[in-house]
């Protein structure tokens, strides 16, 4: 079986076919870091993660690059308004961007390039782009000459003079045609944060930094690069002209774009404030109930922020969850020994869900059909241990479980300390015992005890799991 990726540059599914064989280069432009970031932001976090580690499941080697935009207009705006610099702004929210995409799941990228750190790189490039006479300057900005790339509009399908069309020239600016855009910034004032050009004090314009960041990590053709839907146009069109005029070389193979998070079917956006950072969301929901959320849609469809949805995304997981510490507590509490025929006939039918799992993860990464196939799995599991089982089977049951939930980044959570309290095992043992006696009232009173300590007790055939709230 081959994977096939939807291209937003050919509005076709396509095989995916590598640069070099068994390596994925890969770029995720990543937030601009001025504020916590909303759960329409975390969207493609988590859903090029997962495809990150899908392929690594499918044997491919990845090299994974996402950016901080640490210098922007609106992170100048934010140091204004907190009374400190730029740079504190953007470290500042850099260290809460770890702490929400921990609790996602989110696993650390190769490279987290920074565009402070890539002046000179970025400098280079647009010299290159001013040589090559794709670029020009004036009175201390550059720009890009939009007309002199043939090409621009095949990402996003706009017409080139349609978009003339609607295009003017600010007041303030000095660029020749109204379709150029700024690859340096002059600065403007003295507290504004710049560095030294061939062109005088300034700054980078948006699109030119990810175009040199990747450039500098990853060479000048990549496999994938990818990112929300709102970034198709004008920024990654953007980076493709001044990337191709650069390097004479097509900058990306596929472009992967993920559908928007909505609220009553509004596009969700910081300006029209209807929206919740994922810091909010997560007092009152875990960081893999959101997880779930984002992964039970296909990524190039919409998805409704809801709180029904939600509540169905931790009653999901609740039941995956219930599953893996059922296996827990077999594998600590079955039978010793060799699995008996029917559990290895019941390991082999796992198969059918794996390749279930595998052949609609290879369509385009459709993550809900997958969480499906593993569901599939669950029933099969639950049915299997329903009576008990030797703990090798419940071992290579939930082998089976979190070979696909690894991939999903889902029940990654540590495992907590098995060890029981001994007045809380005495209070059990006492329960045990009162229910051998036939002292009913007895057992039900020490449970309710029990559960006000947040202590559920599971009776099964194998004895009483303890269970930590």
């Amino acid at each position: 079986m081959t994977m096939k990726i939807y291209n937003t540059l050919s509005r076709q599914k396509e095989e995916f076919v590598p640069i070099k064989e068994g390596q994925v280069s890969m770029y995720v432009c990543g937030p601009t870091v001025y504020n916590f970031f909303h759960i329409g932001n975390a969207r493609p976090l988590v859903v090029f993660d997962t495809l990150r580690k899908y392929m690594e499941y499918r044997g491919y080697k990845v090299k994974y690059v996402q950016n901080f935009t640490d210098v922007d207009d609106k992170i100048i705006n934010r140091a204004k308004e907190e009374g400190i610099t730029a740079p504190e702004v953007s470290e500042k929210y850099i260290k809460e961007y770890f702490n929400d995409t921990k609790a996602l799941n989110v696993r650390v990228a190769d490279v987290h390039p920074k565009v402070s750190e890539h002046i000179p790189e970025i400098i280079a490039f647009i010299q290159t782009l001013i040589d090559k006479g794709f670029a020009y300057e004036a009175d201390g900005d550059v720009y890009f000459s939009t007309r002199k790339f043939p090409e621009y509009g095949k990402l996003s399908g706009q017409n080139i003079d349609d978009l003339e069309s609607g295009a003017r020239i600010a007041i303030g600016e000095v660029k020749k045609d109204p379709l150029d855009f700024a690859l340096w910034k002059a600065r403007k004032e003295e507290s504004e944060i710049a560095w030294e050009s061939p062109w005088g004090m300034g700054r980078p314009g948006w699109h030119i930094e990810c175009s040199a960041m990747s450039k500098k990590h990853l060479g000048n053709t990549i496999d994938i690069h990818a990112g929300g839907q709102d970034l198709q146009f004008p920024h990654h069109e953007n980076e493709i002209a001044q990337s191709e005029c650069c390097n004479g070389a097509p900058f990306a193979h596929y472009w992967m774009h993920n559908a928007y998070i909505t609220m009553d079917r509004e596009k969700m956006s910081k300006s029209r404030g209807n929206f919740f950072t994922v810091r909010d969301i997560r007092k009152t929901y875990t960081g893999e109930e959101i997880r779930f959320f984002l992964l039970s849609g296909q990524y190039r469809s919409p998805i409704d922020f809801s709180e029904a949805l939600m509540q169905q995304s931790r009653a999901s997981l609740e039941r995956m969850s219930n599953c893996k510490e059922n296996l827990l507590y077999l594998i600590k509490n079955g039978e010793e020994g060799s699995m008996t025929d029917e559990e290895k006939a019941a390991l082999d039918g796992y198969d059918k869900y794996r390749q279930s799992f595998i052949k609609v993860m290879d369509d385009d990464l459709n993550t809900a059909d997958g969480i499906s196939a593993v569901f599939e799995l669950i029933t099969a599991i639950n049915t299997a241990v329903a009576g008990g089982s030797t703990r090798e089977f419940a071992q290579k049951s939930l082998d089976t479980l979190m070979e696909f939930c690894d991939i999903l980044g889902l029940l990654q959570a540590e495992e907590e300390d098995e060890s029981v309290d001994p007045e809380i095992q005495k209070l059990v043992d006492e329960r045990q015992e009162a229910r051998k006696a036939k002292n009913f009232a007895r057992a039900d009173e020490i449970r309710d005890e029990l559960k006000a300590k947040g202590i559920t007790l599971k009776d099964t055939p194998q004895g009483v799991q303890i269970i930590k709230e």
